[in-house]
């Protein structure tokens, strides 16, 4: 019997070559006078936003440029960004780029369409909206943060935390796979990992709103990104390899945006958050580790999944042989898409385990949905695993 359950997605999505050089036609009904940008140093040293830009300009729209998003934004840059569009007086926010500044754009464009106070809406279903008309353009293919009500932000040194709300949804999520297709392997292998990851965990999650959709995606997300990481990563100019990535990380952010992720986020999250490692690599560092952990309640979901992102593995008849193979598979293929394995490898000792499992535990959002009850115990045993 299938249970009841929501499904929430972008307004609209778009899958096209060179559709960010387009975008003032198919964000016309939300672009508004005064567009407000949110980006990166990064993106604007690479050139990738300037066809966009000199599009919107040319159509009459007045742009105000936010490019100072860095990963794992702060607070007080989410204010700085909040203060700049209200200056500006923005009809709408328009995201560019990484999960950092899409997650950016969509508090702004919250904050500004509310004036609610940020404080109020951390956490489930707090946010009051609405919000500024929204349109989001992810440059890599792993967050998937252009079809997540979900924005994290940085609070303090290291605690990230989280808005989660349907009003974080876009207007348009534009899928332009030109745009990635100069992003670095280590990026392009990293962000890949953490799409898997978001796949994964959808598909197991405890979540009372884990449904028939969301599996559904998750299962066509691993097959597209297990087909096609290690091409996109060796064969960067790979056109139809990166388009499968980007479709891919759509997909796995659609089912974990309903069917929410588990332990492998919230035990990545003090990694990134204290150690500045990326989101995607800290993902990948625990990754087998936790799969094995939960193995024993996941066994079958763990063992369905196996032969959807590496075929080879449905000669493992035993579901317990299935799902272990699984968590090995996964370590090696990080291994071979030449990413870090360990935690000493980005700077982490044994002294700095207790206090990160002690800060795993307060992702309470993220760890009621995992497949095996974890606590601080077992989230040290699992650091220890993977130093």
């Amino acid at each position: 019997m299938i249970g009841n359950f929501a499904f929430n997605t972008s307004g609209r999505i778009l899958f096209e070559n060179g559709a960010a050089e387009r975008i003032s036609t198919s964000g016309a009904p939300f672009l508004g006078a005064r567009p407000f940008v949110v980006t990166d140093k990064g993106i604007i040293n690479a050139g990738l936003l300037d066809n966009c830009l000199t599009d919107i300009k040319k159509n009459g729209h007045e742009i105000d440029l936010f490019s100072n998003v860095t990963a794992d934004p702060p607070l007080a840059l989410v204010q700085e960004a909040v203060d700049a569009a209200r200056q500006h007086g923005a009809s709408s926010v328009l995201g560019f780029g990484g999960g950092s500044s899409l997650d950016v754009a969509k508090i702004v464009a919250l904050l500004l369409g509310s004036n609610e106070d940020l404080e109020g809406a951390w956490g489930i279903g707090n946010a009051k909206g609405p919000r500024l008309p929204l349109i989001l353009v992810p440059t890599t293919s792993g967050t998937g943060s252009e079809v997540t009500p979900i924005s994290i932000i940085t609070v303090g040194e290291d605690e990230k935390r989280g808005v989660v709300s349907p009003f974080l949804l876009p207007d348009l999520a534009v899928l332009d796979p030109k745009l990635t297709l100069g992003l670095p392997a280590h990026v392009t292998a990293a962000t890949g990992v953490d799409a898997m990851v978001h796949a994964i965990e959808a598909y197991a999650s405890k979540s009372t709103n884990n449904n028939p959709v969301s599996r559904t995606l998750a299962v066509e997300a691993l097959k597209l990104i297990g087909t096609n990481i290690e091409t996109a990563v060796f064969e960067p100019r790979n056109e139809a390899a990166r388009g499968a990535m980007l479709l891919g990380s759509m997909l796995a952010g659609m089912a974990f945006a309903n069917s929410p992720v588990a332990a492998v986020h919230a035990l990545a999250y003090p990694i990134g958050g204290t150690f500045h490692v990326p989101h995607g690599l800290s993902n990948a560092l625990v990754l087998p580790h936790v799969l094995r952990f939960n193995a024993i309640e996941a066994t079958s979901v763990y063992a369905e999944l196996a032969p959807q992102i590496f075929p080879e593995l449905a000669m493992f008849k035993d579901k317990p042989d299935r799902a272990a193979a699984l968590a090995d598979e996964l370590g090696r293929l990080t291994e071979r898409l030449g990413l870090q394995t360990t935690l000493r490898e980005v700077g982490i000792t044994a002294d700095d385990l207790p206090k990160m499992a002690r800060d795993a535990m307060k992702q309470t959002r993220l760890l009621v949905n995992n497949p095996r009850p974890i606590c601080e115990d077992d989230a040290l045993a699992i650091y220890q695993a993977a130093l």
